[in-house]
Protein backbone atom coordinates (compact mmCIF):
# COMPACT_ATOMS: atom_id res chain seq x y z
CA UNK A 1 0.00 0.00 0.00
CA UNK A 2 1.46 3.47 -0.91
CA UNK A 3 2.60 5.50 2.50
CA UNK A 4 0.72 8.15 1.39
CA UNK A 5 -2.77 6.63 1.06
CA UNK A 6 -3.47 6.81 5.24
CA UNK A 7 -3.46 10.66 4.17
CA UNK A 8 -5.06 10.73 0.49
CA UNK A 9 -6.21 14.01 -0.62
CA UNK A 10 -7.41 15.25 -3.56
CA UNK A 11 -3.97 16.53 -4.86
CA UNK A 12 -1.96 13.24 -4.08
CA UNK A 13 -0.55 10.55 -6.78
CA UNK A 14 -3.48 8.41 -7.97
CA UNK A 15 -2.07 7.38 -11.23
CA UNK A 16 0.08 5.27 -8.96
CA UNK A 17 -2.74 3.57 -7.39
CA UNK A 18 -4.60 0.69 -8.64
CA UNK A 19 -8.73 0.73 -7.41
CA UNK A 20 -11.13 -2.06 -7.26
CA UNK A 21 -14.45 -0.66 -7.17
CA UNK A 22 -17.16 -3.27 -6.17
CA UNK A 23 -20.66 -2.35 -7.64
CA UNK A 24 -21.38 0.12 -10.77
CA UNK A 25 -24.53 1.11 -9.38
CA UNK A 26 -25.10 4.77 -9.15
CA UNK A 27 -22.56 5.27 -6.08
CA UNK A 28 -20.10 2.68 -7.60
CA UNK A 29 -19.94 4.72 -11.22
CA UNK A 30 -19.48 7.92 -9.83
CA UNK A 31 -16.83 6.49 -7.72
CA UNK A 32 -14.97 4.69 -10.18
CA UNK A 33 -15.84 7.97 -12.80
CA UNK A 34 -14.05 10.26 -10.35
CA UNK A 35 -11.22 7.79 -9.58
CA UNK A 36 -10.23 7.58 -13.47
CA UNK A 37 -10.35 11.26 -14.04
CA UNK A 38 -7.78 11.51 -11.19
CA UNK A 39 -5.81 9.06 -13.25
CA UNK A 40 -6.28 6.17 -11.47
CA UNK A 41 -5.85 2.32 -12.57
CA UNK A 42 -9.92 1.59 -12.01
CA UNK A 43 -11.19 -2.05 -12.10
CA UNK A 44 -15.03 -2.56 -11.74
CA UNK A 45 -16.73 -5.40 -10.96
CA UNK A 46 -20.78 -6.69 -10.63
CA UNK A 47 -22.80 -10.15 -10.43
CA UNK A 48 -25.12 -8.03 -12.22
CA UNK A 49 -25.58 -7.88 -16.07
CA UNK A 50 -28.25 -5.90 -16.73
CA UNK A 51 -28.94 -2.82 -19.27
CA UNK A 52 -28.49 -0.55 -16.56
CA UNK A 53 -25.24 -2.30 -15.64
CA UNK A 54 -24.04 -2.31 -19.15
CA UNK A 55 -24.33 1.12 -19.89
CA UNK A 56 -22.35 2.35 -17.05
CA UNK A 57 -19.72 -0.33 -17.74
CA UNK A 58 -19.50 0.49 -21.41
CA UNK A 59 -18.71 4.77 -20.46
CA UNK A 60 -16.52 3.73 -17.88
CA UNK A 61 -14.49 1.72 -20.33
CA UNK A 62 -14.76 4.59 -22.77
CA UNK A 63 -13.14 6.65 -19.99
CA UNK A 64 -10.11 4.07 -19.41
CA UNK A 65 -11.45 1.49 -16.47
CA UNK A 66 -11.85 -2.12 -16.96
CA UNK A 67 -15.42 -3.56 -15.53
CA UNK A 68 -16.29 -7.20 -15.47
CA UNK A 69 -20.01 -8.07 -15.11
CA UNK A 70 -21.70 -11.30 -14.48
CA UNK A 71 -22.41 -14.04 -11.83
CA UNK A 72 -18.88 -14.97 -10.43
CA UNK A 73 -17.12 -11.77 -11.20
CA UNK A 74 -16.80 -10.60 -7.42
CA UNK A 75 -15.87 -13.96 -6.23
CA UNK A 76 -12.26 -13.45 -6.32
CA UNK A 77 -10.14 -10.14 -5.53
CA UNK A 78 -7.63 -9.69 -8.53
CA UNK A 79 -4.07 -9.29 -7.87
CA UNK A 80 -2.45 -6.42 -7.44
CA UNK A 81 -5.17 -4.17 -6.05
CA UNK A 82 -4.26 -1.55 -3.63
CA UNK A 83 -7.49 0.08 -2.36
CA UNK A 84 -11.30 -1.08 -2.78
CA UNK A 85 -13.98 1.63 -2.83
CA UNK A 86 -17.42 -0.69 -2.03
CA UNK A 87 -20.53 0.09 -3.00
CA UNK A 88 -22.81 1.15 0.23
CA UNK A 89 -24.95 -2.13 -0.14
CA UNK A 90 -22.13 -4.36 0.01
CA UNK A 91 -21.98 -6.70 3.38
CA UNK A 92 -18.58 -7.11 4.98
CA UNK A 93 -19.13 -10.88 4.50
CA UNK A 94 -19.24 -10.47 0.78
CA UNK A 95 -16.53 -13.07 -0.42
CA UNK A 96 -14.09 -9.37 -2.55
CA UNK A 97 -14.49 -7.63 0.91
CA UNK A 98 -12.77 -10.23 3.32
CA UNK A 99 -10.89 -11.32 1.02
CA UNK A 100 -9.45 -7.39 0.78
CA UNK A 101 -9.60 -7.34 4.79
CA UNK A 102 -7.65 -10.57 5.31
CA UNK A 103 -4.84 -9.19 2.72
CA UNK A 104 -4.77 -5.91 4.79
CA UNK A 105 -5.94 -4.17 1.68
CA UNK A 106 -7.80 -0.78 2.95
CA UNK A 107 -11.63 -0.74 2.05
CA UNK A 108 -13.23 2.50 1.81
CA UNK A 109 -17.11 3.25 0.85
CA UNK A 110 -18.02 6.31 -1.65
CA UNK A 111 -18.01 8.51 1.35
CA UNK A 112 -14.92 8.15 2.68
CA UNK A 113 -13.87 8.85 -0.88
CA UNK A 114 -16.03 11.50 -1.20
CA UNK A 115 -14.41 13.09 2.36
CA UNK A 116 -10.63 12.82 0.95
CA UNK A 117 -11.43 14.40 -1.99
CA UNK A 118 -13.11 17.22 -0.87
CA UNK A 119 -12.60 21.61 -0.47
CA UNK A 120 -11.51 21.08 3.39
CA UNK A 121 -13.00 24.98 3.17
CA UNK A 122 -16.84 23.74 2.13
CA UNK A 123 -18.47 22.22 5.64
CA UNK A 124 -20.24 18.87 5.69
CA UNK A 125 -23.18 19.09 8.18
CA UNK A 126 -24.26 15.24 8.24
CA UNK A 127 -27.01 13.32 9.69
CA UNK A 128 -28.06 9.83 10.05
CA UNK A 129 -31.26 7.62 12.20
CA UNK A 130 -33.56 5.24 11.19
CA UNK A 131 -36.47 7.70 10.39
CA UNK A 132 -36.61 10.91 9.14
CA UNK A 133 -33.08 11.17 7.34
CA UNK A 134 -34.40 12.53 3.84
CA UNK A 135 -37.29 14.90 5.52
CA UNK A 136 -34.49 16.17 8.28
CA UNK A 137 -32.28 16.78 5.11
CA UNK A 138 -34.87 18.79 2.91
CA UNK A 139 -35.57 20.86 5.99
CA UNK A 140 -31.94 21.31 6.27
CA UNK A 141 -31.58 22.28 3.18
CA UNK A 142 -34.37 24.50 2.67
CA UNK A 143 -32.88 26.68 5.63
CA UNK A 144 -29.68 26.66 3.89
CA UNK A 145 -30.77 27.74 1.05
CA UNK A 146 -33.08 31.01 2.62
CA UNK A 147 -29.68 31.87 4.14
CA UNK A 148 -28.53 32.50 0.85
CA UNK A 149 -26.37 29.76 0.93
CA UNK A 150 -24.79 27.41 -2.12
CA UNK A 151 -26.20 24.18 -0.54
CA UNK A 152 -25.26 20.51 -2.18
CA UNK A 153 -27.60 18.35 -0.80
CA UNK A 154 -26.33 14.74 -1.41
CA UNK A 155 -25.89 11.43 0.36
CA UNK A 156 -28.10 8.95 0.61
CA UNK A 157 -30.62 10.49 -1.69
CA UNK A 158 -30.26 12.68 -4.45
CA UNK A 159 -26.28 12.89 -6.11
CA UNK A 160 -23.80 10.81 -5.20
CA UNK A 161 -21.02 12.47 -2.60
CA UNK A 162 -18.40 12.27 -4.88
CA UNK A 163 -20.18 14.11 -7.47
CA UNK A 164 -20.97 17.08 -5.00
CA UNK A 165 -17.18 17.22 -4.10
CA UNK A 166 -15.87 17.14 -7.44
CA UNK A 167 -18.69 19.46 -8.90
CA UNK A 168 -16.68 22.63 -10.65
CA UNK A 169 -19.12 25.20 -9.72
CA UNK A 170 -18.15 24.61 -5.85
CA UNK A 171 -20.70 24.76 -2.71
CA UNK A 172 -20.48 27.04 0.18
CA UNK A 173 -22.00 24.11 2.46
CA UNK A 174 -22.44 20.65 1.77
CA UNK A 175 -26.21 18.60 3.42
CA UNK A 176 -25.53 15.12 3.92
CA UNK A 177 -28.27 12.56 4.67
CA UNK A 178 -26.00 9.20 5.38
CA UNK A 179 -27.22 5.62 5.65
CA UNK A 180 -25.58 3.32 8.31
CA UNK A 181 -24.44 1.13 5.26
CA UNK A 182 -22.29 4.32 3.97
CA UNK A 183 -21.40 5.10 7.70
CA UNK A 184 -20.05 1.45 8.16
CA UNK A 185 -17.47 2.24 5.46
CA UNK A 186 -15.92 5.60 6.83
CA UNK A 187 -12.80 5.95 8.50
CA UNK A 188 -11.52 9.86 8.74
CA UNK A 189 -14.85 11.34 8.21
CA UNK A 190 -14.95 14.73 10.83
CA UNK A 191 -18.41 16.54 9.64
CA UNK A 192 -18.68 20.62 10.87
CA UNK A 193 -21.43 19.52 12.99
CA UNK A 194 -23.64 15.66 12.72
CA UNK A 195 -26.87 14.88 13.91
CA UNK A 196 -28.29 11.16 14.85
CA UNK A 197 -32.08 11.57 15.10
CA UNK A 198 -33.24 8.25 16.19
CA UNK A 199 -31.77 4.71 16.20
CA UNK A 200 -34.32 1.68 16.27
CA UNK A 201 -33.69 -1.94 15.42
CA UNK A 202 -33.52 -1.75 11.28
CA UNK A 203 -31.02 -3.77 8.70
CA UNK A 204 -30.50 -6.23 11.49
CA UNK A 205 -29.37 -8.85 8.51
CA UNK A 206 -26.98 -7.02 7.37
CA UNK A 207 -25.09 -5.78 10.56
CA UNK A 208 -25.80 -8.57 12.47
CA UNK A 209 -27.36 -6.97 15.89
CA UNK A 210 -28.70 -3.99 16.90
CA UNK A 211 -25.12 -3.12 19.08
CA UNK A 212 -23.23 -3.37 15.55
CA UNK A 213 -25.78 -1.29 13.68
CA UNK A 214 -26.18 1.66 16.38
CA UNK A 215 -22.01 1.78 16.22
CA UNK A 216 -22.34 2.46 12.62
CA UNK A 217 -24.62 5.19 12.83
CA UNK A 218 -22.43 6.50 15.42
CA UNK A 219 -19.56 6.81 13.58
CA UNK A 220 -21.08 9.90 12.17
CA UNK A 221 -20.09 11.75 15.48
CA UNK A 222 -16.33 10.77 15.44
CA UNK A 223 -14.08 14.25 15.00
CA UNK A 224 -17.45 16.59 14.59
CA UNK A 225 -15.63 20.05 14.93
CA UNK A 226 -18.76 22.13 16.45
CA UNK A 227 -22.09 20.54 17.00
CA UNK A 228 -23.46 16.59 18.23
CA UNK A 229 -27.31 17.35 17.52
CA UNK A 230 -28.88 14.18 19.38
CA UNK A 231 -32.69 13.81 20.55
CA UNK A 232 -33.51 13.80 24.01
CA UNK A 233 -36.52 11.36 23.60
CA UNK A 234 -34.40 8.79 22.38
CA UNK A 235 -31.26 7.90 24.69
CA UNK A 236 -29.17 6.05 22.31
CA UNK A 237 -28.45 9.14 20.39
CA UNK A 238 -27.07 10.97 23.37
CA UNK A 239 -25.06 7.69 24.36
CA UNK A 240 -23.61 7.75 20.47
CA UNK A 241 -22.11 11.46 21.64
CA UNK A 242 -20.74 10.29 24.81
CA UNK A 243 -18.83 7.35 23.32
CA UNK A 244 -17.91 9.83 20.05
CA UNK A 245 -14.21 11.28 19.91
CA UNK A 246 -14.59 14.44 18.88
CA UNK A 247 -12.88 17.53 18.14
CA UNK A 248 -11.98 20.51 21.12
CA UNK A 249 -14.85 22.71 21.32
CA UNK A 250 -17.33 20.33 19.97
CA UNK A 251 -20.69 20.74 21.88
CA UNK A 252 -23.51 18.71 22.58
CA UNK A 253 -26.95 19.66 21.75
CA UNK A 254 -29.93 18.07 22.55
CA UNK A 255 -33.40 19.17 20.55
CA UNK A 256 -36.80 18.18 22.63
CA UNK A 257 -40.46 18.51 22.32
CA UNK A 258 -40.14 20.19 25.80
CA UNK A 259 -39.15 23.12 27.13
CA UNK A 260 -35.30 23.07 26.22
CA UNK A 261 -32.21 23.46 28.94
CA UNK A 262 -29.71 25.24 28.50
CA UNK A 263 -27.58 24.16 25.06
CA UNK A 264 -30.51 22.75 23.77
CA UNK A 265 -33.52 23.39 21.13
CA UNK A 266 -37.39 22.63 21.66
CA UNK A 267 -40.70 23.99 22.29
CA UNK A 268 -42.30 26.72 24.51
CA UNK A 269 -46.12 26.40 23.80
CA UNK A 270 -46.37 26.01 20.33
CA UNK A 271 -42.87 27.98 19.09
CA UNK A 272 -39.68 26.47 18.37
CA UNK A 273 -36.88 28.39 20.00
CA UNK A 274 -32.72 27.84 20.53
CA UNK A 275 -31.02 28.00 23.74
CA UNK A 276 -28.09 26.63 22.28
CA UNK A 277 -26.77 28.86 19.88
CA UNK A 278 -27.03 32.53 21.65
CA UNK A 279 -24.87 34.66 23.49
CA UNK A 280 -27.51 34.85 26.55
CA UNK A 281 -28.65 30.78 26.72
CA UNK A 282 -28.71 31.07 30.36
CA UNK A 283 -31.30 33.44 30.57
CA UNK A 284 -33.57 33.20 27.33
CA UNK A 285 -34.14 31.86 23.67
CA UNK A 286 -34.21 32.42 20.59
CA UNK A 287 -37.53 32.27 18.67
CA UNK A 288 -37.21 30.05 15.12
CA UNK A 289 -40.50 29.47 14.09
CA UNK A 290 -44.09 27.90 14.80
CA UNK A 291 -45.28 24.68 14.20
CA UNK A 292 -47.70 26.02 12.19
CA UNK A 293 -44.56 26.89 9.61
CA UNK A 294 -43.99 23.01 9.59
CA UNK A 295 -45.79 20.39 7.44
CA UNK A 296 -46.71 18.14 8.66
CA UNK A 297 -46.54 19.52 12.30
CA UNK A 298 -46.88 15.91 13.62
CA UNK A 299 -44.77 15.35 16.44
CA UNK A 300 -41.77 13.00 15.17
CA UNK A 301 -41.89 15.92 12.19
CA UNK A 302 -41.07 19.05 14.80
CA UNK A 303 -38.16 16.70 15.99
CA UNK A 304 -36.70 16.37 12.51
CA UNK A 305 -37.27 20.36 11.78
CA UNK A 306 -35.67 21.13 15.35
CA UNK A 307 -32.51 19.17 14.05
CA UNK A 308 -32.55 20.80 10.81
CA UNK A 309 -32.25 24.13 12.82
CA UNK A 310 -29.18 22.89 14.87
CA UNK A 311 -27.17 21.99 11.89
CA UNK A 312 -28.23 25.03 10.59
CA UNK A 313 -27.57 27.55 13.57
CA UNK A 314 -24.22 25.97 13.89
CA UNK A 315 -22.90 27.56 11.10
CA UNK A 316 -24.18 30.64 12.05
CA UNK A 317 -27.35 30.69 10.15
CA UNK A 318 -30.01 33.42 11.51
CA UNK A 319 -33.28 32.75 13.15
CA UNK A 320 -35.15 34.11 10.00
CA UNK A 321 -33.75 31.90 7.78
CA UNK A 322 -34.74 28.93 9.60
CA UNK A 323 -38.32 29.90 9.71
CA UNK A 324 -38.41 30.97 6.14
CA UNK A 325 -36.78 27.37 4.99
CA UNK A 326 -39.61 25.91 6.97
CA UNK A 327 -42.16 27.68 5.69
CA UNK A 328 -41.04 26.75 2.20
CA UNK A 329 -40.37 23.07 2.16
CA UNK A 330 -42.76 20.42 0.92
CA UNK A 331 -42.60 16.89 1.85
CA UNK A 332 -41.61 14.51 -0.39
CA UNK A 333 -43.97 12.30 -1.44
CA UNK A 334 -44.83 8.96 0.23
CA UNK A 335 -44.21 10.74 3.53
CA UNK A 336 -47.40 11.25 5.68
CA UNK A 337 -48.99 12.44 2.09
CA UNK A 338 -52.89 13.22 2.28
CA UNK A 339 -54.33 11.86 -0.78
CA UNK A 340 -57.87 12.46 -0.32
CA UNK A 341 -60.51 12.73 1.97
CA UNK A 342 -63.70 11.20 1.28
CA UNK A 343 -66.92 11.06 3.55
CA UNK A 344 -65.08 13.26 6.64
CA UNK A 345 -62.34 9.90 6.40
CA UNK A 346 -58.84 11.22 5.13
CA UNK A 347 -56.42 8.93 3.35
CA UNK A 348 -52.97 8.95 4.01
CA UNK A 349 -49.93 7.82 2.24
CA UNK A 350 -46.52 7.26 4.41
CA UNK A 351 -45.31 4.29 1.99
CA UNK A 352 -42.38 5.44 3.05
CA UNK A 353 -42.81 3.98 7.04
CA UNK A 354 -40.78 1.00 5.90
CA UNK A 355 -39.94 -0.26 9.43
CA UNK A 356 -42.28 -0.22 13.14
CA UNK A 357 -40.49 2.60 14.09
CA UNK A 358 -41.38 5.29 11.30
CA UNK A 359 -45.01 3.15 11.81
CA UNK A 360 -45.37 4.47 15.50
CA UNK A 361 -44.47 7.98 14.60
CA UNK A 362 -46.90 7.96 11.67
CA UNK A 363 -49.83 6.01 13.54
CA UNK A 364 -49.00 8.50 16.75
CA UNK A 365 -49.70 11.57 14.46
CA UNK A 366 -53.55 10.53 14.15
CA UNK A 367 -56.07 10.07 16.89
CA UNK A 368 -58.47 6.80 15.37
CA UNK A 369 -56.74 4.91 12.23
CA UNK A 370 -57.75 1.92 10.28
CA UNK A 371 -53.80 0.64 9.32
CA UNK A 372 -52.61 -0.75 6.31
CA UNK A 373 -49.51 -2.05 6.78
CA UNK A 374 -47.43 -5.32 5.90
CA UNK A 375 -44.37 -6.35 3.41
CA UNK A 376 -41.12 -7.87 4.21
CA UNK A 377 -40.31 -7.29 7.95
CA UNK A 378 -36.67 -7.77 7.28
CA UNK A 379 -36.42 -9.38 10.87
CA UNK A 380 -38.24 -6.84 12.75
CA UNK A 381 -40.56 -7.37 15.62
CA UNK A 382 -43.67 -5.55 16.00
CA UNK A 383 -45.16 -6.05 19.68
CA UNK A 384 -43.74 -2.46 20.81
CA UNK A 385 -45.18 -1.07 17.52
CA UNK A 386 -48.63 -2.47 18.51
CA UNK A 387 -48.25 -1.80 22.54
CA UNK A 388 -47.70 1.79 21.34
CA UNK A 389 -50.83 2.58 19.02
CA UNK A 390 -53.56 -0.11 19.99
CA UNK A 391 -55.72 2.51 21.44
CA UNK A 392 -55.45 4.31 18.01
CA UNK A 393 -56.40 1.15 15.69
CA UNK A 394 -60.04 0.90 14.92
CA UNK A 395 -59.13 -1.65 12.47
CA UNK A 396 -56.10 -3.63 10.60
CA UNK A 397 -55.70 -4.42 6.97
CA UNK A 398 -52.59 -6.93 6.53
CA UNK A 399 -50.85 -7.66 3.16
CA UNK A 400 -47.66 -8.91 1.91
CA UNK A 401 -45.46 -12.05 3.10
CA UNK A 402 -45.00 -11.46 6.72
CA UNK A 403 -48.34 -9.61 7.47
CA UNK A 404 -48.72 -13.10 9.38
CA UNK A 405 -46.18 -11.28 11.96
CA UNK A 406 -47.96 -7.99 12.63
CA UNK A 407 -50.90 -10.21 13.10
CA UNK A 408 -49.57 -11.99 15.79
CA UNK A 409 -48.41 -9.33 17.76
CA UNK A 410 -51.88 -8.10 17.49
CA UNK A 411 -53.09 -11.29 18.58
CA UNK A 412 -50.70 -10.91 21.62
CA UNK A 413 -51.27 -7.19 22.27
CA UNK A 414 -54.76 -6.01 21.08
CA UNK A 415 -57.08 -9.11 20.24
CA UNK A 416 -60.11 -6.59 20.26
CA UNK A 417 -58.56 -4.58 16.99
CA UNK A 418 -60.43 -6.39 14.35
CA UNK A 419 -57.85 -7.75 11.89
CA UNK A 420 -58.23 -8.11 7.71
CA UNK A 421 -56.14 -10.05 6.37
CA UNK A 422 -55.34 -9.99 2.43
CA UNK A 423 -53.53 -12.90 0.70
CA UNK A 424 -53.69 -11.10 -2.73
CA UNK A 425 -50.55 -10.36 -4.51
CA UNK A 426 -51.89 -9.28 -7.98
CA UNK A 427 -52.30 -5.84 -9.32
CA UNK A 428 -55.42 -5.26 -8.10
CA UNK A 429 -54.25 -5.89 -4.51
CA UNK A 430 -54.22 -2.37 -3.38
CA UNK A 431 -57.17 -1.70 -4.60
CA UNK A 432 -58.88 -4.42 -2.13
CA UNK A 433 -56.66 -3.71 0.99
CA UNK A 434 -58.41 0.61 0.39
CA UNK A 435 -61.91 -1.31 0.12
CA UNK A 436 -61.71 -3.00 3.14
CA UNK A 437 -59.91 -0.23 5.04
CA UNK A 438 -63.04 2.11 3.59
CA UNK A 439 -65.60 -0.47 5.10
CA UNK A 440 -63.86 -0.46 8.28
CA UNK A 441 -63.58 3.51 8.81
CA UNK A 442 -65.92 5.92 10.59
CA UNK A 443 -66.38 9.67 10.17
CA UNK A 444 -63.02 10.87 11.61
CA UNK A 445 -61.20 8.34 11.03
CA UNK A 446 -57.63 7.93 8.83
CA UNK A 447 -56.74 5.29 6.79
CA UNK A 448 -53.32 5.29 6.70
CA UNK A 449 -50.79 3.19 4.73
CA UNK A 450 -48.07 2.88 7.20
CA UNK A 451 -46.54 -0.71 6.51
CA UNK A 452 -43.87 -0.91 8.81
CA UNK A 453 -42.54 -3.03 6.20
CA UNK A 454 -40.51 -3.30 3.15
CA UNK A 455 -41.91 -3.04 0.11
CA UNK A 456 -40.14 -5.21 -2.40
CA UNK A 457 -42.45 -8.33 -1.81
CA UNK A 458 -45.00 -6.73 -4.32
CA UNK A 459 -43.57 -3.70 -5.15
CA UNK A 460 -40.45 -2.06 -6.73
CA UNK A 461 -40.10 0.25 -4.24
CA UNK A 462 -41.75 1.91 -1.34
CA UNK A 463 -43.01 4.90 -4.19
CA UNK A 464 -44.45 2.33 -6.21
CA UNK A 465 -46.30 0.83 -3.31
CA UNK A 466 -47.41 4.33 -2.54
CA UNK A 467 -48.78 5.07 -5.94
CA UNK A 468 -50.67 1.98 -6.23
CA UNK A 469 -52.14 3.11 -2.26
CA UNK A 470 -52.74 6.59 -4.06
CA UNK A 471 -54.39 5.46 -7.93
CA UNK A 472 -56.44 2.92 -5.22
CA UNK A 473 -58.10 5.68 -3.20
CA UNK A 474 -58.57 7.85 -6.65
CA UNK A 475 -60.43 4.68 -8.35
CA UNK A 476 -62.60 4.29 -4.65
CA UNK A 477 -63.70 7.53 -4.60
CA UNK A 478 -64.61 7.80 -8.37
CA UNK A 479 -67.29 4.98 -7.88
Amino acid sequence: MPDWLDVAERESPWPELSVLVAGIGVSGFAAADALVQLGAQVSVVDERDGDSERERAKILEILGATTRLGPGSTSTLPPGVQLVVTSPGWRPTAPLLEAAAASSIPIWGEVELAWRLRDPATPWLVLTGTNGKTTTLRMLASILRASGLRVGATGNVGDPIVSAVLDPAGHDVLAVELSSFQLHWTHTLAARSAAVLNVAPDHLDWHGSFEAYAADKGRIYQGVESACVYNLADPVTEQLVRDADVADGARAIGVTLGVPGVGMLGLVDDVLVDRAFIAERQTSAAELATVADIHPAAPHNITNALAAAALARSIGVPTVAVRDGLRHYTPDPHRASEVAVLGDVAYVDDSKATNPHAAAASLGAYESVVWIAGGLAKGAEFDDLVIGSRERLRTAVLIGADRHLIREALERHAPNVPVIELPDTDNMAMDRAVQAAAGAAQAGDTVLLAPACASMDMFVNYASRGEAFAAAVRRYGSD
